[in-house]
């Protein structure tokens, strides 16, 4: 097994709170980019770190808004990262090497280096499982600021909030409770590794989808959802006992309702054909 993956399985046993987050997507991207510099974007992390304890002196306690600006300044400003609208869809946009080696990339990829140079510093911080565009927020002892990370770091208020989410879902839509929900370490690796499977998809690249669920799979081993895709995507790939292993594993997990009486049906349609 690979150094990378040895160290992907090491974090399926951590807890959450102890997950280093931007370690943690660097060793996804050595799997994705064997050939890559890893070492000089590991360099690169320790630095953005060191630069974020310096910008933090003598921000006041609760003042957010000094905070964010410090941020932009730092990551938008001096090593000049900015989101890649131009080439979304690019693979290099949600692999952190290529994302540091060329100051681009998705969302999610911009904002693990926020939330590790904004940890750094030491705030309080985390991701925001927003629908369809994935945003940061700085948290306070009673409130919170939303940035929007991929325009480099700017402040959301609840008029463009709702302006976003209705680009994403359609006029009809309005903020709910829960749509700025706080995303665990796990959740927002998960995030950043969804982009590479499903691009890999659209390409029809069943394979490497399914490698890259796998690799998920090492980090988030009781997130049911993913032994159901790698089931399928092993279905599909005609690897039946492999299949079999994950459609058994999702059945552990959740024994109960439509996806498990669908994924019966599967294992039984499988299993007659080995015989």
């Amino acid at each position: 097994m690979s150094p990378p993956r040895q160290a992907l399985d090491a974090i399926g046993h951590l807890p959450d709170p102890e997950i280093d987050i931007a370690d943690a997507a660097l060793q996804f991207a050595r799997v994705d980019a064997p050939e890559a510099d890893w070492q000089e974007a590991r360099a690169h992390l320790s630095e953005l770190a060191r630069d974020a304890v310096a910008v933090a002196h003598g921000i006041a306690e609760d003042d957010l808004v000094s905070r964010a600006n410090a941020l932009a300044a730092l990551i938008t400003g001096r090593h000049r990262y900015q989101g890649d609208a131009n080439d979304y869809d690019n693979l290099d946009n949600a692999n952190l090497i290529r994302v540091i080696a060329r100051r681009r990339g998705l969302p999610v990829a911009l904002g693990i280096l926020w939330l590790h140079a904004a940890r750094a510093a030491g705030w309080g911080v985390h991701g925001v499982d927003f629908p369809g565009h994935f945003l940061v927020a700085l948290e306070g002892s009673r409130e919170q600021v939303v940035l929007d990370v991929f325009a480099g770091g700017a402040a959301m208020d609840g008029r463009e909030l709702r302006a976003l989410l209705k680009r994403v879902e359609g006029p009809q839509a309005e903020l709910r409770p829960g749509v700025l929900a706080p995303m665990s370490q796990r959740a927002v690796l998960l995030r950043l590794q969804n982009n590479i499977k499903i691009r890999r998809l659209h390409l029809g690249d069943v394979a490497g989808a399914l490698a890259c669920t796998e690799d998920m799979l090492r980090i988030a081993p009781d997130t049911a959802s993913l032994w159901r895709e790698a089931g399928l995507m092993n279905e599909q790939l005609d690897r039946v006992a492999a299949a079999l292993r994950c459609f058994e594993t999702f059945l552990g997990l959740v024994p109960e309702g439509e996806a498990a009486v669908r994924t019966r049906a599967a294992v039984e349609a499988l299993r007659s054909r080995l015989n």
